[in-house]
């Protein structure tokens, strides 16, 4: 399987370089990038052909194409892809638009290839134990779920994440998609009330939001928060952020601490001085995998352009309501399957 990377803008790209050519029926045949810091970086550090344009990159012949570009410019690269007949597994959020996502939709469609939304969170080990004890029932009724996705500005490593044309908006373009993400998948349901507060208490030299405290009401009546912000110090946190969750049931309460498994490093001669080193299971690994066997079988992507779509309303609903001071109810029958 030949797989190529659609840029390196996005921070995951480091990611998907260093994870890819550990498997043993893929060839990574490069990846593409119109920034030359970042190509000549990239390229200094992983080793891969670097293609200055796009199209070379899709010319080559990749079966498959992850997409890192800049939000803004997911649909011109997945409409680029899906007219060469490549597979699609692409960066969150999906698009900085419904717009642009609707037409992402429709150009795999007519291709006829497989897109996923890169939401790895739904593969680490202690969400999908979450999960059975959901379905299982050893909760309850899930009634309320509290949740943070906290980090540092992406600036330091790539400055468009905090521009707001590129971007469609800062932490809560960034972060909320993550946790609703999660509570789609948990619940089994939609999301239909949105309320948000949303503001820039942490870097007044940015353009966009760093923080947002967001209500969502679900479908069957779960209220949920998410706490999304960019608000961990720059250059000496230990990681780039974390994920909790706090889930109150009829039954039962529970707590999920997704990056817990790690250990404190403190080194004199590291930048940062302090990092967290994961010592269980990779999820971006498993995701991978998830993504190449259904570029290999055919089947089902378990997190699809729907999964990416829906977390999409929820981001841009948190800024409509921010913007208006009140409550966004999200249209029924905006489901699209795929």
């Amino acid at each position: 399987m030949r797989v190529g990377i659609l840029s390196f803008a996005h921070v995951h790209a480091d990611t998907y370089a260093s994870l890819l050519p550990a498997f043993e029926d893929v060839e990574v045949i490069g990846f593409s990038d119109t920034d030359p810091i970042r190509g000549r970086q990239a390229t200094d550090a992983y080793g891969l052909r670097w293609f200055e344009r796009h199209e070379d990159l899709v010319a080559a012949g990749p079966d498959a194409l992850v997409i890192c570009s800049e939000n803004a410019n997911h649909r011109d690269h997945v409409e680029l892809a899906a007219a060469a007949g490549c597979h699609v597994l692409c960066e969150k959020p999906i698009a900085s638009t419904l717009a642009d996502a609707e037409a992402m939709k429709r150009a795999v469609d007519r291709a006829g290839v497989t897109f996923m939304t890169a939401f790895p969170m739904r593969f680490e080990l202690s969400t999908i134990a979450l999960k059975a004890m959901i379905d299982r029932g050893d909760l309850g009724r899930v009634r309320a779920i509290n949740g943070i996705n906290h980090a540092e500005i992406p600036r330091r490593h790539r400055a468009w994440f905090a521009d707001p044309e590129l971007a469609g908006g800062g932490a809560v373009m960034d972060h909320t998609v993550h946790l609703l993400d999660l509570y789609r998948w948990l619940l089994g349901g939609e999301a239909r009330t949105v309320y948000a507060e949303v503001g820039n208490p942490f870097h007044p030299d940015v353009e966009v939001d760093t923080a947002g405290l967001i209500t969502v009401g679900f479908e069957d009546g779960v209220f949920a928060t998410i706490d999304c912000s960019w608000s961990r110090p720059e250059a000496v946190y230990p990681s780039w952020g974390h994920v909790k969750m706090e889930l109150f049931g009829e039954r039962g309460a529970t707590e999920v601490d997704v990056f817990a498994q790690h250990l404190d490093l403190y080194s004199a001669s590291e930048s940062p001085q302090a990092s967290w080193l994961g010592w269980g299971a990779n999820s971006d690994l498993a995701m991978i995998e998830a993504f190449l066997a259904c570029v290999r079988d055919g089947g089902e992507p378990p997190v699809t352009w729907n999964d990416g779509y829906q977390a999409l309303r929820v981001a841009l609903a948190a800024y409509e309501s921010a913007e208006r001071s009140a409550p966004v109810v999200l249209e029924h029958g905006a489901e699209i399957k795929g």
